[in-house]
């Protein structure tokens, strides 16, 4: 019978599982491109000379903190994944625990989706990801971070890496989303199914504040250090304070989007104002939207402002070649949780189609359900960039209040306002092109294929 559901449900749900399959597989990309760069940049076999020069450019530890940060990433933005396409079939699963289906069923059904939706994905990423290595690898020697005499070694060690992160991962977060679910008595689901589950539970609520209290409590450790340590550990604050964001999702996500859905209200019509009871309405729908694109911003504004401010303070950035592994590990993780982003973000308003039908049913106009959704989307980014425009300040205080004496980053305008602008256009049209798609249709062939 497991087997069964999980046919069904890949029927049912193809958006959210081709959703699923694309973020592994964009995951099981960039982690197979950092395995086998750190296995190039071994100096085992090279010559004193390129040895000295790997190890002068610190190329294996840059090379060690992408991997670390790649897988990290990729776990982060799978479970996310995974965990939103099990969600969007609850109703599913109450009911076919109505007619007698057990937990065991249930939980080997969602299973079974995430193996098929992340072996393909992880086999076809391993490929591409040494690809994107020799790329990567070219870019480095350019820049003469690495001696053109050091080859490129293609490593079949990331194939059971990728298969780790991706498939593992990804089955782990569908069983452990499905977990509570299943055991809940059929009725009890149906009504969680309808109403959402309100809580956040045991587990998740302590440990978000944790990664948050750890994230504040390292940035003000930090702070009290020397310059060069300072710098080390503030890519842990970041992933503390991002990991708990992720784990407090609407608890931490809801306020802030109160807060920004209510200067929506006030800017728009009735199209802004059932797009600001919309958010406010379903914390949980928007928080999943939320998250991959506080990455983006946290990521992105905390490497580029420590660069721009050393710019400012010293006349220069720091060795190009560095600079240029800063920011090509950052285009990397910033584009990976993007396209993530945008995948959560057109999984969730997909699977909406059936409410957006029925206000085309009762005399919703086709511009006013695309204004609703495009105001939706403003508050997404907004909610997005207040949370991850935090994490980065909080992240970036204590690197630069010792080497420069000040908290505050020094930013050019142009940065600022081109990630806001990027932010913003990934949200509308993550959200503008499918809800285009359902407008094209039938509202009331809409409803009864989704009753």
């Amino acid at each position: 019978m497991g087997t069964g559901l999980a046919r069904a449900a890949l029927h049912a749900h193809r958006p959210a599982f081709i959703g699923t399959a694309v973020a592994a597989l964009f995951a099981a990309t960039v982690v197979s491109a950092s395995t086998m760069m750190l296995r190039t940049t071994r100096t085992d076999g090279l010559s004193g000379r390129a040895r000295a020069q790997l190890t002068e450019n610190g190329v294996g530890d840059m090379a060690t903190v992408l991997l670390i940060g790649s897988i990290y990433m990729s776990t982060f933005v799978v479970v996310s994944t995974m965990g939103t396409a099990v969600v969007q079939q609850h109703r599913e699963l109450a009911l076919v625990r109505s007619i007698g289906a057990r937990p065991r069923q249930v939980r080997r059904a969602v299973a079974v989706q995430a193996l098929a939706a992340s072996i393909p994905a992880a086999l076809v990423g391993f490929a591409l990801g040494g690809v994107l290595a020799r790329v990567w690898f070219r870019g480095m020697i350019t820049h003469g971070l690495v001696p053109a005499e050091v080859p490129f070694r293609f490593s079949w060690l990331a194939l059971p890496v990728c298969l780790g992160v991706a498939v593992v991962t990804s089955t782990l977060a569908a069983v452990l989303s499905a977990l509570r679910f299943s055991l809940l008595r059929p009725a009890r689901a149906l009504d969680e199914a309808a109403a959402g589950r309100r809580g956040l539970g045991l587990l998740r609520a302590p440990l978000g504040v944790l990664a948050v209290a750890g994230g504040v409590f390292l940035s003000v450790l930090l702070s009290r250090q020397p310059a060069d340590e300072a710098n080390e550990g503030a890519f842990l604050v970041l992933i503390l304070f991002c990991v708990g964001a992720g784990l407090l999702g609407p608890r931490l996500i809801g306020p802030a989007a109160w807060l920004v859905s209510a200067a929506v209200g006030r800017l728009g019509g009735s199209a802004a104002r059932l797009a600001m009871l919309n958010v406010r309405s379903q914390p949980r729908r928007f928080s999943a939207a939320v998250v991959p694109l506080l990455l983006v911003v946290g990521f992105g504004l905390t490497k580029i402002a420590v660069h721009t401010t050393a710019q400012h303070h010293t006349g220069s950035a720091g060795s190009t070649g560095e600079v240029w592994m800063d920011y090509m590990g950052t285009s990397l993780y910033a584009g990976f949780a993007a396209i993530a982003s945008a995948n959560t973000l057109a999984m969730i308003s997909f699977e909406r189609r059936r409410d957006l039908a029925l206000l085309r049913v009762v005399g919703s106009q086709r511009r006013q359900v695309r204004a609703m959704a495009a105001w939706e989307a403003v508050v997404v980014a907004g909610t997005a960039l207040l949370i991850g425009g935090a994490i980065a300040l909080a992240t970036l205080a204590p690197m630069l209040s010792t080497a420069f004496g000040s908290a505050v980053p020094y930013l050019p305008w142009a940065v600022p306002t081109g990630i806001a602008t990027g932010t913003l256009l990934l949200a509308l049209g993550a959200t503008g092109l499918p809800v285009m798609a359902v407008l094209r249709r039938r509202a009331i062939t809409v409803v009864n294929a989704t009753t």
